[in-house]
């Protein structure tokens, strides 16, 4: 509980900044407004599933839905690989690694182009990326946003989602930008 509050000050007090510094061309709410469409538009031609399942067993796979994990909406997971989620739950403070991709869900909705934007998926010789699993009070962990972490809540560790995250939820040096990102994502118990 305590570590959600201090992520919600810093979401304050980054929303603060956001608004002190758009431009006066677009407001927040529009930025928001096409971050919402640019979401709704990817979804609409997938498969989607308002709720996690009560049971967290998933339908797993390329074909698998999008799932809603939070009640607004800021995440969306389809499991390709659930792990092992009975024996290999994360625990609180656990490193965790990973190695992902995510593309700009803006740039696809304004202008179709469907590139990476960022990661260190296909580069093996690029460092793992790690967060101490639902400690945000580290800068380490805390850099990724919310987002990246919620697939451990249903899943084994070692699993493989493709998750759409609205920027509240993404990278927090990256929430002004109120960009959504897909992305995809490997998560591991040590640095591969």
């Amino acid at each position: 509980m305590r570590q959600k509050i201090s992520y919600c000050i810093l979401m304050g007090i980054f929303a603060l900044t956001l608004l002190s510094s758009c431009n006066n061309d677009q407001s927040y709410a529009d930025r928001l407004n096409e971050e919402r469409n640019a979401v709704n538009a990817y979804l609409a031609n997938q498969r989607v599933v308002m709720s996690v399942p009560k049971d967290s067993v998933f339908e797993v796979g390329e074909n698998a839905p999008f799932y809603r994990v939070d009640a607004d909406g800021n995440v969306f997971m389809q499991v390709l690989d659930a792990g092992d989620r009975k024996n290999d739950k994360a625990k609180n403070g656990e490193p965790i690694y990973f190695r992902y991709s995510r593309y700009n869900l803006a740039t696809w909705y304004a202008d179709g182009t469907w590139s990476i934007y960022s990661g260190n998926e296909t580069a093996m010789d690029a460092m793992s990326c790690s967060f101490n699993y639902g400690d945000y009070t580290l800068p380490s962990s805390s850099q990724w946003g919310y987002g990246l972490q919620f697939p451990l809540l249903f899943l084994g560790v070692e699993c493989e989602v493709n998750l759409v995250i609205k920027s509240q939820y993404g990278f927090t040096n990256e929430i002004s930008y109120v960009t959504p990102f897909f992305y995809h994502v490997r998560y591991y118990h040590s640095m591969i």
